[in-house]
């Protein structure tokens, strides 16, 4: 396995494993507004996508597209963010985020100003689906 000395994603898991191969893992990152909040996290350190072979890159899409489809299915957010920066962390990982029209930053990106308090039982509500989301996921997944 290919480590990086001091990178997060190389030295923990970087939330909670949801589902993972030899490759890859699949988190659910602990973030209070926005708890649909999953992340796919390339194993070995890399830093980007391009520095994939082509199967390999096709298996990290794969994964990711199958994120989304769970999230879609089972929260039906008004939309998902795929995001892949690793401006701070370059460790190769999607952020995949199910977002709704009354989060606190609708519709800006999730690290913008907020521009409102999402409520409580909404939130609650999410959080409640999670654990259907995460099998799905385990289901979806390969083995």
């Amino acid at each position: 396995m290919i480590r990086a000395a001091g990178c997060e994603l190389c030295a923990s898991p970087g939330g909670h494993v949801v589902w993972s191969d030899d490759r890859l893992r699949v988190l659910r990152v602990d973030d209070a507004g926005f708890p649909a909040f999953y992340r796919v996290v390339w194993t070995d350190h890399v830093g980007e996508l391009s520095d994939l072979s082509d199967a390999d890159r096709a298996h990290c899409l794969d994964v990711v597209v199958q994120v989304e489809r769970c999230l879609r299915d089972h929260l039906k957010p008004t939309k998902i963010n795929l995001a892949s920066l690793g401006n701070v962390v370059p460790h190769l990982h999607w952020h995949v985020v199910a977002r709704f029209d009354w989060d606190s930053h609708f519709p800006q990106p999730i690290w913008g100003v907020a521009l409102r308090q999402a409520r409580t039982e909404q939130l609650d509500a999410v959080r409640a689906a999670l654990p259907v989301v995460d099998s799905a996921l385990q289901a979806a997944l390969p083995r």
